[in-house]
């Protein structure tokens, strides 16, 4: 069963949406919790699609792209082949972008090379050919790109090579005498020496700075470089022996956690009968192991069985979640917080809560309060308050921000705000504001309905 093509291309693409869900969600705050979630991914068989995913997400989300270097300088000193393949790939992304003068594009790509040499993915060489490249023939544009690329690395390129970077500021220099450059741009010349001169921000901050010194594995490219891209690892095609692989991975990802105690490589061997899945998300060891949650969310998207019989579980799980110890609980909240982050399990599953004072205990409101917190941490709370605030999703919510009486409203208005995610009431909030004009104004109905009544009684009585 596990080697047919149908099986296999149904691997490849949960895999491809696990890897894009991981670095869909990733941020400074919770970067080394999403590292090791990454790892669990089999990320040999997906470097290609792990690379364009990332690739795609940094152009679409420029501001974390220290964020995502930092995540592919932990991996490449694991799969320093991963690192290499994205390197050349944005040197490929670069050239295309420079050739059809695509500015917002090499904004984008300068920034996650220039990030790239901060972390020691890239050697910082690239960085000189690369400003020298945009310096050669100056325009408006690639000066403008020029100035943003130096100001990411200039740190770096100051500790590395600071007669390389003194004959960047000298190239500078004669375009600001040669006066051929827009009076905007020159303004940012001179504030890019103004920077130098008061000291650049630090190359790598603190809470990014992931890997020891001794760990960096640095690729040599240059821009001169035939290369090539690999493109076909990006699209699927059978493995003779996929599940041979695929355990192997779960062998390297336990030594690369250094998962001694880590038993989720057995549950690769077991194919989970119909009713069983609830023992994936209770079988948890003191501390919650993302194994588990991984393994759920490939089974939901392989098959959409797993997924109903998951929703199930959900709904048998909460019915009995006081007889949980606090741990177990927990664990059961975290599981479940992952499958709805990643989208693995629809959020519909939310209507089976009941968010009252009368209809909850001390365990369902811990449950509740970490199963929102994970996805607020995951997600982070602006995106999750949009998949809250979907229109189509109200009715399935409406239990959860409940608008039936003046008490439940201020007791789910309480109840987050109390633990932290006060910020996903605002709707709630808005509709409490309301709720006087909103009862005068059912009340004005209910008393012109009533007239009407009387009007129309009034006249059957003389036709009578």
């Amino acid at each position: 069963m596990e080697e047919t093509v149908e099986y296999q291309k149904k691997n490849w693409i949960a895999l491809k949406k696990s890897i894009n869900g991981v670095l869909n969600k990733i941020n400074k705050a919770n970067i080394k919790y999403i590292i090791p979630e990454l790892f669990g991914e089999n990320l040999i068989r997906g470097r290609g699609l792990f690379c364009r995913s990332i690739m795609k997400s940094q152009l679409n989300s420029p501001i974390f792209t220290d964020v995502f270097a930092a995540l592919v300088a932990v991996i490449n000193t694991k799969f320093p082949q991963i690192g290499e393949l994205l390197c050349k790939r944005m040197i490929l992304q670069l050239q295309r972008a420079y050739k059809n003068n695509n500015k917002p594009q090499m904004l984008a790509t300068v920034k996650f090379i220039a990030h790239l040499v901060n972390q020691q993915v890239v050697d910082e060489l690239i960085a000189l050919e690369l400003v020298t490249l945009l310096l050669d023939k100056p325009t408006d544009d690639s000066v403008d790109v020029a100035v943003d690329f130096v100001k990411e690395c200039g740190s770096m390129l100051q500790d590395l090579c600071p007669l390389g970077l003194h004959g960047v500021f000298e190239r500078f220099r004669g375009i600001l005498h040669e006066g051929e450059v827009d009076e905007r741009v020159q303004f940012l010349i001179e504030d890019l020496f103004a920077l130098r001169k008061h000291n650049f921000a630090p190359a790598v901050p603190l809470e990014l700075d992931l890997v020891e010194e001794e760990d960096q594995i640095t690729h040599e490219i240059s821009l001169g470089d035939m290369i090539d891209p690999q493109m076909e690892l990006d699209v699927f095609k059978p493995e003779l022996n996929l599940f041979q692989n695929e355990n192997k991975y779960v062998e390297l990802h336990k030594r690369i956690l250094g998962g001694g105690g880590e038993a989720g490589h057995k549950l690769m061997k077991i194919r989970l009968e119909p009713g069983q899945e609830m023992e994936l998300c209770i079988i948890q060891e003191k501390t919650f192991l993302h194994y588990y949650a991984l393994l759920g969310q490939r089974l939901c998207m392989i098959n959409k069985v797993y997924q109903k019989n998951f929703d199930k579980s959900f709904v048998q799980q909460y019915s009995r979640i006081h007889r949980l110890e606090t741990n177990k609980l927990r664990n059961v909240a975290k599981f479940f917080a992952h499958l709805l982050g990643t989208d693995a399990l629809p959020w519909h599953v939310l209507a089976y809560l009941r968010l009252t004072e009368e209809d909850t205990t001390s365990s369902s409101r811990i449950f509740i309060k970490i199963l929102f917190q994970e996805l607020s941490e995951h997600l982070g709370i602006n995106k999750l308050n949009d998949r809250l605030s979907e229109p189509s999703m109200q009715e399935a919510f409406e239990s959860i921000f409940p608008k039936d009486s003046l008490k439940n409203t201020r007791f789910a208005i309480n109840f987050f705000t109390s633990i932290g995610l006060g910020g996903i009431t605002e709707n709630l909030r808005d509709y409490l504001k309301n709720m006087p004009r909103l009862i005068l104004q059912q009340d004005k109905r209910a008393f012109r309905s009533s007239q009407s009544d009387d009007v129309h009684q009034s006249k059957r009585r003389r036709r009578s």
